[in-house]
């Protein structure tokens, strides 16, 4: 069964956690977690009710692929800020490229042309979400339908200048009481950077991480995403020449350290390093010092002179030192008398 997921938010290389969870973009934590177990339920192993093999084996891969990945990522304040951020920035790009986005679902269109744009957005996901995981053969095109509401959604607040992507502060239910304590507990509230800035800041953070944990590879990877994002950071130039100078590869660390000099001439990680790409270093070994011991009349780099060989074709015994060892013996001890 194929995974991919081929429209709305997904076709601008963003994978939609919300799409694949049948959740809004503002949902707050309670009502993700509550949509994460009803689906959850469906599809975990223990409580599908499906009895066909290839179904339950279809439900356990939707869950363990993802299902549990989209969770994680929407249920975490830490990674959910940042994700938060790419979702407003995918939506100022699709405002930009909207001549080259093509929508596939009724939904979608029809949410183009509403006139009030937040009922009709949550009435037709409503409707999605609740068949999304009945039929699981259709799990990944309802999705992908999701997304496109999303994409619409986003593309439209974004064009009348109103911010997507914060969590709608959970109303209280029936039960609970929505007066205010008399001593309430100060809290202070998360708030989602509005810039790329911090995105930019994520990427330097968990790059160093990486680096001091000497996995290079990985902190690569970090700061080229960060180039991906913004390549007029010269910071992010000059930290990843910084990380191809230690790994050897001293091409592609001249590369960015110029980069990094152009967009900033001051940038004292990039001129440390040219400085240290251009200072040659010596590979000459200096000669030991001491006198040499003078060699022996008659010997050659420690031989015997071929010219001082007796009548039998060997030297001559006052040419030989008298160690008191000779053959293999003079490799493991003294020759026994």
């Amino acid at each position: 069964m194929s995974l991919k997921i081929d429209q709305g938010l997904f076709n601008l290389d963003f994978t939609d956690y919300h799409a694949i969870l049948g959740t809004a973009v503002d949902a707050d934590l309670k009502e993700i977690r509550k949509r994460y177990l009803t689906i959850a339920r469906r599809l975990h192993p223990d409580s599908c009710m499906t009895e066909d093999i290839s179904d339950r084996q279809r439900a356990s891969e939707l869950l363990s692929k993802l299902v549990n990945p989209a969770y994680e990522k929407l249920s975490q304040e830490k990674t959910y800020a940042e994700y938060c951020i790419l979702l407003r920035l995918k939506g100022q790009q699709a405002v930009k490229q909207q001549e080259t986005i093509v929508l596939n679902s009724d939904s979608a269109r029809l949410l183009a042309a509403a006139s009030d744009i937040d009922t009709s957005y949550r009435l037709a996901l409503r409707n999605l979400a609740e068949k999304q995981y009945n039929q699981l053969d259709q799990a990944i095109e309802i999705a992908g339908q999701i997304s496109e509401l999303n994409l619409v959604y986003l593309m439209r607040k974004e064009s009348r200048g109103e911010a997507v992507g914060t969590r709608r502060t959970a109303a209280p239910s029936a039960g609970e009481n929505s007066t205010p304590m008399r001593s309430p507990t100060p809290t202070t509230p998360v708030r989602v950077p509005a810039t790329r800035e911090a995105l930019i800041a994520a990427y330097l953070r968990r790059s160093q991480e990486f680096e001091t944990k000497q996995n290079f590879p990985r902190a690569i990877l970090e700061l080229r995403d960060a180039i991906k994002m913004d390549a007029s950071s010269s910071e992010c130039h000059s930290r990843l020449g910084l990380i191809y100078l230690k790994t050897n590869q001293n091409t592609m660390a001249k590369i960015h350290f110029n980069k990094a000099l152009e967009l900033d001439p001051q940038d004292a990680v990039a001129l440390e390093g040219k400085r240290r790409l251009e200072t040659p270093t010596s590979t000459a070994i200096a000669p030991a010092k001491g006198k040499l011991e003078p060699q022996k009349p008659g010997v050659k780099g420690g031989k015997p002179d071929p010219g001082k060989l007796d009548k039998k074709g060997k030297s001559s015994s006052k040419d030989k030192p008298d160690n008191g060892n000779g053959g293999l013996f003079g490799l493991f001890g003294s020759k026994k008398k």
